[in-house]
């Protein structure tokens, strides 16, 4: 059985930990953070691990998560380095959505196999998230050897890993593309949502109607492609209907209007026989 060691008693390093204990191929051997009363409460919850009061109390392991907040990642991988507590032969993960495993660098230099493992997954609250986890994608990065011995460890937790490039930009690249699918659709539906409003249509309406067109219209993403999903006015090419949107709406609204139908009219490509009048409309204005 492998052993895991956890750094960083959060909610993302406890649900994978006990995803790990749970799997019966994985057992958790240490755990540590900054707070001696949530690294005990980590043990607790998992029901394994050795609880270290300092870093390099940390028993022996062939696995060492670090989930603990970005900006602590490079410093945390430093002290690991400088402790000499692991082993060439383990590997070393963080799990940041945005952040190489570059910032293992120390590590590295010292021949300790480095990766990145993100799931793309909300670990709100582990409970619900050890029991919701199977068949999440979960993105690989990292020393090859690294990824897959992560690959299998994502398996084995009930994951689906797929392998991101370790180029410059890369893993920012994901994490944007994530970020723009999750946060932008919100704040999307909701503006979407308060232009229904401004129409005079009742918010439980409008929430039927904007929602259940944001899922037919993933779902026509997802059978079609986006390009082939793409209606409405500025793929017809129809400038009238844009110029009247532009007109009713505030001004912090049509500035997202333009930049989305700049993006648009992109998308449309050949599609759209004369862009030159939608441009016109949706170039921002001073």
């Amino acid at each position: 059985m492998l052993r895991l060691n956890l750094i960083g008693a959060g909610r993302l390093g406890k649900s994978i930990a006990q995803l790990a204990q749970q799997s019966g191929q994985y057992r958790l051997a240490g755990v540590y953070s900054r707070s001696l009363a949530s690294s005990t409460a980590a043990g607790i919850w998992i029901g394994a691990g050795e609880v270290a009061a300092q870093l390099d109390d940390l028993p022996s392991a062939d696995l060492w998560l670090i989930a603990v907040p970005d900006g602590a990642i490079a410093s945390v991988a430093t002290e690991l380095a400088q402790a000499g507590v692991v082993n060439a032969d383990a590997v070393v993960f963080h799990a940041s959505g945005a952040l190489a495993s570059d910032q293992l660098r120390p590590l590295a230099a010292q021949g300790v196999l480095t990766a990145s493992l993100h799931p793309a997954f909300s670990f709100a609250d582990p409970a619900r998230a050890v029991q919701t986890f199977k068949g999440t994608l979960c993105a690989l990065e990292g020393d090859a050897q690294a990824v897959a011995v992560l690959s299998d460890f994502t398996t084995t937790i009930g994951g689906r890993a797929f392998a991101l490039s370790s180029e410059a930009g890369a893993k920012v690249a994901y994490h944007a593309a994530l970020s723009m699918a999750a946060n932008f659709l919100v704040t999307l539906s909701d503006l979407s949502l308060k232009t229904a409003e401004q129409a005079g249509i009742a918010p439980e309406v409008a929430q039927q109607l904007v929602l259940g067109l944001i899922r037919q219209t993933l779902n026509n993403i997802d059978s079609l492609g986006a390009a082939a999903a793409l209606t409405g006015p500025i793929v017809r090419g129809d400038s009238a209907t844009v110029a009247q949107h532009l007109a009713v709406l505030p001004p912090a609204t049509q500035a997202v209007y333009r930049a989305l139908g700049v993006a648009t009219v992109a998308l449309a490509g050949e599609r759209l026989s004369k862009p030159a009048a939608i441009n016109q409309l949706l170039r921002p204005k001073d």
